[in-house]
C-alpha cells in the first residue's frame, strides 16, 4: 500500500487513511516475513558488522594490554570511557519513558514510535553497561559489585557510586526488557500465524508464549503493561539521578552540585528524544511507513525536544550563575576555564549544538520537514556527547594544584571504541528491524478500529 499523504492544510490525525486489520498486518508484518527490500539494509548491516568487530576487537585488546592504550593520565583518569557511558545511558532513558508515560496518559500518538523507542532503550542500555566494566582496572572481577555469599564475607562498598550504577542499570534493564517483551506478544503471535515456513512458525510460536488473543490474555497483558509503565516512569528518573550523583558525590570543582540529578535527567530526555527522531525519520522513509509515523508524530516529538532543550539551556545558565554566586574561587575558575581554556572549542560547540540549533524547532515549517528534524537530531546528539566530555575532562584536567594540571588527548583506541559502540548499536537495531515488527500491529489495529477503519 502506497503511503498516504495529506494536504498540508488538513489536520494530521494519528492514523491517516482507512486501513483494515489485514492491511496493517501486511504492511508491518511483511517487513519481517519478506525481509527488507533494497540494497541499503545489506550495506548498512555490512558496515555495522565491521564496526561491531572493531568494537569487540578493541575491547579484547584493551583487556590484553590494559587501560594504558587510552589517553588517560594523571589527573584525567575519566575520559572517553565514562563519557560514552553517560551518553549511552542518557539515550537509553527516553525510549521506555516515551512508551510508559504516553501509555499512562492514554496518548494514542505514542503507539507508532513506542516499539522502536523501547528497542532503542534496551540496546543503548546494554552498551552503556559495558563501559563501567571495561573502565575497571581488572574487569574480570566486575561481579564483585554484586552482593553474594563469598567465602571471605566481603560485601560491596555501598558508598561507591559504581555500586549504585550497577543496581540502577540492572533494575532498569530488567524492567525495560519485560516492558518491551510483553508488548511484543500479540505481534509475535501474528507472525506465528502468518509465517510461511515451519521453522518460522515454530520460533515465533515459542516466543509468543502461547498467545491466542483470548479476553483473559488481553486483560492480563493490559494489567501487566499498566503496572510496568507505572514502575518505569519513576525508575527512569531515579536511574539517571544516580548517574548524576556519581559526579555530585565528589568534591571536584564543577561536579559538586545539587543541580546534577535533575540536570542529568533533563539531558537524558533531550538526547533520547533526539535519538528517537534520528531513528524515526529513516525508518519512515525506508519502509514507506508514512501512514503510521505521520507528520503529527514527528511534530510532537520535535516539541518534546524543544521543551527539554529549554530546560537544559536553563540548567547551563544556572550552573554558571551558581558558580559566580557561590564566590568559590575553584568553581568560578572551572566555569571560566570551560569558556576560555584549552577546551573552549568543545564548550562553545556544545552550546551551539544543544542550545542554539534546537531553537529552530519553534518554527512549524522546520517541524514539518522530516530531514531537517533528522539533521537536528544528529547535531543534538553530537552536542550532548561533547557536553559529557566537557563536564568530565574540564573538571579534572586542572585540579586544585597547578603542578598536577595536565591535558587529555584521545588515542586511536578511544575513537575505535566510540565508533565501534555506534556500529554495535546499529547492528542490533538492524537485526531488530529484520526479525521483529518495528511498529506494534495490535496497537495500530486498535487505532484503526477507534477511528473508523475497516474491520
Amino acid at each position: 500500500m502506497a503511503p498516504t499523504e495529506l494536504p498540508t492544510s488538513a489536520p494530521d490525525p494519528v492514523f491517516p487513511g482507512a486501513h483494515s486489520y489485514a492491511s496493517i498486518s501486511d504492511k508491518i508484518g511483511d517487513i519481517v516475513l519478506k525481509g527488507p527490500s533494497g540494497w541499503w539494509w545489506h550495506a548498512a548491516f555490512a558496515l555495522s558488522s565491521a564496526l561491531t568487530l572493531l568494537f569487540f576487537g578493541s575491547i579484547g585488546y584493551l583487556f590484553y594490554k590494559g587501560v594504558g592504550i587510552w589517553g588517560l593520565n594523571v589527573p584525567v583518569v575519566w575520559a572517553f570511557d565514562i563519557t560514552n557511558y553517560v551518553w549511552w545511558i542518557a539515550i537509553a532513558m527516553s525510549g521506555t519513558f516515551i512508551s510508559a508515560a504516553l501509555h499512562l496518559t492514554r496518548q494514542d500518538w505514542g503507539a507508532s514510535i513506542s516499539r522502536f523507542a523501547e528497542a532503542m532503550t534496551v540496546f543503548a542500555l546494554a552498551i552503556a553497561g559495558l563501559f563501567p566494566i571495561i573502565h575497571l582496572g581488572r574487569p574480570w572481577f566486575f561481579y564483585w559489585l554484586a552482593p553474594y555469599p563469598d567465602a571471605m564475607g566481603l560485601w560491596p562498598q555501598w558508598c561507591s557510586p559504581l555500586v549504585w550504577d550497577f543496581f540502577a542499570i540492572l533494575a532498569y534493564l530488567l524492567l525495560s526488557l519485560m516492558f518491551w517483551y510483553q508488548g511484543l506478544l500479540p505481534d509475535l503471535a501474528t507472525l506465528r500465524d502468518r509465517a510461511a515456513g515451519r521453522f518460522g512458525r515454530f520460533v515465533y510460536g515459542v516466543l509468543a508464549l502461547g498467545w491466542r488473543g483470548e479476553a483473559r490474555h488481553w486483560e492480563r497483558r493490559r494489567s501487566a503493561h499498566l503496572l510496568l509503565a507505572g514502575l518505569a516512569v519513576p525508575l527512569v528518573v531515579s536511574v539517571h539521578s544516580v548517574v548524576g550523583l556519581d559526579f555530585a558525590a565528589g568534591n571536584t570543582p564543577g561536579w559538586h552540585s545539587t543541580i546534577f540529578p535533575p540536570f542529568f535527567v533533563a539531558g537524558a530526555m533531550f538526547s533520547g528524544f533526539a535519538m528517537a527522531m534520528t531513528i524515526a525519520v529513516p525508518l519512515r522513509r525506508a519502509f514507506g511507513l508514512h501512514d503510521f509515523i505521520t507528520g503529527r508524530h514527528l511534530d510532537r516529538l520535535a516539541q518534546l525536544i524543544l521543551a527539554m532543550g529549554l530546560i537544559l539551556a536553563y540548567s547551563y545558565l544556572m550552573e554558571v550563575f551558581m558558580a559566580w554566586y557561590s564566590a568559590d574561587r575553584y568553581e568560578v575558575y572551572t566555569a571560566l576555564n570551560r569558556m576560555r581554556g584549552p577546551y573552549a572549542p568543545v564548550y562553545w560547540t556544545l552550546i551551539f549544538c544543544v542550545v542554539a540549533v534546537p531553537q529552530a524547532l519553534w518554527f512549524a515549517r522546520v517541524r514539518r520537514s522530516p530531514w531537517t528534524l533528522f539533521c537536528i537530531g544528529i547535531v543534538i546528539n553530537i552536542g550532548m556527547w561533547l557536553e559529557r566530555f566537557m563536564l568530565i575532562v574540564t573538571s579534572t584536567h586542572r585540579d586544585f594544584l597547578p603542578s598536577a594540571w595536565g591535558m587529555f588527548y584521545p588515542t586511536v583506541w578511544d575513537w575505535a571504541i566510540l565508533a565501534g559502540s555506534l556500529g554495535f548499536f546499529a547492528w542490533l537495531f538492524l537485526l531488530f528491524v529484520r526479525f521483529v515488527p518495528l511498529i506494534p500491529m495490535s496497537e495500530m489495529r486498535g487505532l484503526a478500529h477507534r477511528q473508523g477503519g475497516a474491520p
